[in-house]
Parts: structure tokens; sequence; C-alpha cells
């Protein structure tokens, strides 16, 4: 049951706001939710009413490929 409580941490972890994204990219957060509806950033939907989240990971290497 541990490892199931440290596995949700973990990924709660891997996954950035709306906010934070906007930040590292420097767009306004209508922005991103252009790009999600237009297919160019996906984003993950959590809780009961669908805040989009953004994967750690791939928000990483989009700004590592940009350098």
């Amino acid at each position: 049951m541990e490892k199931e409580k440290n596995s949700k941490n973990n990924n709660k972890k891997e996954l950035l706001s709306i906010k934070e994204v906007a930040e590292l990219f420097g767009v306004h957060q209508q922005t991103l939710r252009r790009w999600d509806e237009q297919g160019k950033l996906k984003s993950v939907r959590v809780g009961e009413l669908g805040h989009r989240k953004y994967r750690a990971e791939e928000i990483k290497k989009i700004l590592s490929d940009k350098k």
C-alpha cells in the first residue's frame, strides 16, 4: 500500500499546472489552452473539473530542444 501511495505522489510531481507551464514558456495560459485544442501541446485532464496539467518530462524536452 505504501508503494501505491508513493506512486500516486510521483505521478502528481510529474505534472505541472497550466500556470507553471505558461511561466516556463513565457506565454499566457489561454495560449496553452489554444495549443491543447489545436493538438500542438497536449495536456492531461485531472479532477472533476478537468483541469489541464502537463507532463513535466514533455515540457523539459520541448524546452531543451528550443536551446
